[in-house]
């Protein structure tokens, strides 16, 4: 089959590999009809997630047909339509009964590897290094899903892929990000990023009740998108200074909740921006925290600091001073996908929201190499591309 191949920085390819097979009688075999690609999956397109070895297959949005069944698998049936959740989780540990799907305790083979920096391992991710279980990613023509009698989710006629993808990951992740900021009526909410997971967050934000979303970023297609798509109010951060507009929209208080939509390769201007950047360089720091400290700064006493935003190492210059004096609450995680993909498929059967939207690029997957490229770069208003095997 074709799939699209990591080979090193910078460097995917499209490549013949060996079809998958069933391997265990929980897996299932999908024929993929649709994939995206995700803005973390920059982070192992730019070289800074460890353990990826050449021709490792990438991708962790995708969706399709189920061609094959182990013998376990009772939940769905041959040439059932359906979304894979990015986390792999086996259902039965402490954590998935308990509704933390992406702290699986059993679906990391490589867990060890994770536990020597982070002291314990989330769940396995598809296509996302052997750090988080070498499992073999969704940008191809066909993907394993082991645990798949708890990890695939039926999808109802009438329902077409690009309205219902994107439950594998960004829309889950913007939503637990705003159920995160424990939105109050009335509440102003900051968002650092409009990418799709943050637009996703902007959407979520107004449907669990807030009543100003500001939406912050320096690329003018995505902040169109989250003003005229989302209602949101926007911040370019290379026109003015955020934290000072934010003050001034909010009448000096700060927002109640602030977002870092961003992750680990936040672009950053001035002393921070250079301090990150050669830190950076000489492996003294692993993550740019950009997004992250400005949201701590901005955040009104009492407030709650959302993190949706990948990490994966260690950042410097946190402001825990004024984490701590504030009385901050921080919440972030892998996105716990299984628990809200009901409730998420309900709000697009019932309208309130077509996914969609986010899609700016439709591509063959031949043509991944060009697609990676254009979204890293943000060239041809690209913000999110969706790949047809």
């Amino acid at each position: 089959m074709k799939a699209v191949c990591w080979h090193g920085t910078n460097d995917v390819r499209v490549d013949t590999v060996p079809d998958p097979k069933i391997i265990n009688p929980r897996d299932a075999i999908i024929k993929i009809t649709s994939t995206a690609i995700c803005g973390s999956d920059l982070h192992l397109y730019d070289g800074y997630n460890p353990t990826m070895k050449p021709g490792d297959i990438l991708g962790h949005e995708f969706m399709g047909e189920v061609v094959e069944l182990g013998s376990a698998v009772k939940n769905v049936n041959i040439g059932d339509r359906v979304v894979v959740p990015f986390t792999i989780s086996c259902g039965s540990c402490f954590f998935c009964n308990r509704d933390l799907w992406s702290l699986c305790d059993n679906s990391n083979p490589n867990a060890w590897m994770v536990e020597k920096i982070m002291g314990y391992s989330p769940s396995g991710l598809f296509g996302y290094s052997h750090m988080t279980g070498g499992y073999a990613g969704g940008q191809a023509e066909y993907a394993r899903v082991p645990f798949a009698d708890t990890g695939l989710f039926k999808i109802p006629d009438g329902l077409t892929d690009e309205q219902v993808l994107f439950l594998t990951d960004i829309f889950p992740t913007g939503y637990m990000a705003a159920e995160n900021c424990d939105i109050q009526p009335g509440d102003t909410v900051a968002i650092w990023g409009c990418g799709p997971v943050g637009q996703f967050a902007i959407k979520s934000a107004y449907m669990l009740g807030a009543e100003r979303v500001i939406a912050i970023d320096r690329v003018p297609e995505r902040l169109k998108m989250a003003e005229e798509q989302s209602k949101a109010e926007i911040i370019n951060y290379e026109e003015v200074d955020a934290g000072e507009a934010l003050k001034e929209m909010t009448g000096g208080r700060g927002p109640d909740s602030c977002m870092d939509a961003v992750g680990m390769e936040a672009h950053g201007a001035g002393l921070d921006g250079f301090y990150d950047q050669a830190k950076q360089a000489l492996r003294l720091e692993t993550d740019r925290p950009t997004a992250l400290r400005q949201a701590i700064v901005a955040c009104r006493k009492g407030g709650t600091v959302s993190v949706p935003g990948v990490y994966t190492g260690f950042i410097d210059k946190v402001p825990m001073g004024a984490f701590m004096n504030k009385g901050l609450t921080m919440k972030t995680g892998q996105t716990h996908v299984h628990r809200y993909f009901r409730p998420l498929l309900e709000h697009i059967q019932n309208g309130d929201i077509d996914p969609s939207y986010i899609i700016t690029h439709r591509m063959k997957i031949e043509d991944a190499p060009h697609a990676y490229e254009i979204f890293k770069h943000k060239k041809d208003n690209c913000i999110k591309v969706v790949l047809k095997p």
